[in-house]
């Protein structure tokens, strides 16, 4: 069994290789931007925070994720991973089922592109449309958390899937 945590940059391909991993495997992905839209679908009378938002969507996935694991399923959570508490818990969780942690990387260097991705694919209300400075995309991609004590892959996702998705199984696998 395992757990995956995906990241990368919005409009880097995680979804995408999300599912190509869930069908190969018969994962079950937990997606961060459906359970955000969803409740931010929900309380679309009242105004809420976006950043009390995503700390309550996180929380949702958690719990998912961790029923899922407790169910003896392989889970993906879906989703960037820009902060420390987000490495912490998919750890903790894979030790405290006795599964392998697996982190997976998207990484797309090219702000035009991201770009192209993000204005061209059917968006969620959670989902940005766009990210207008350069400078705030290079912060982000050097922002990604990554586990220390763990072996990450990082996968160019400039690439066609099938160009890379062999190297992601034999990591899973390994």
């Amino acid at each position: 069994m395992f757990f995956i945590q995906m990241a990368g940059f919005p409009g880097s391909g995680k979804s995408t290789l999300s599912r190509e991993i869930a069908k190969r495997t018969g994962s079950i992905i937990i997606d961060h931007d459906i359970v955000k839209s969803a409740l931010l679908n929900s309380i679309d009378e009242v105004p809420i925070d976006e950043r009390l938002a995503g700390k309550i969507s996180y929380n949702i996935d958690w719990s998912l994720v961790d029923f899922h694991l407790s169910q003896g399923h392989n889970v993906i959570l879906d989703s960037p991973c820009l902060y420390e508490e987000l490495v912490d818990r998919g750890t903790i969780l894979s030790v405290k089922y006795n599964v392998k942690y697996k982190y997976i990387e998207c990484y797309l260097d090219d702000f035009q592109e991201i770009n192209y991705r993000l204005t061209n694919r059917e968006r969620m209300v959670s989902q940005i449309t766009e990210i207008k400075s350069e400078v705030a995309f290079k912060h982000t991609l050097q922002s990604s958390k990554k586990p220390s004590n763990y072996r990450c892959i990082i996968v160019n996702t400039r690439q066609p899937l099938e160009n890379y998705i062999q190297e992601v199984m034999d990591y899973i696998n390994e």
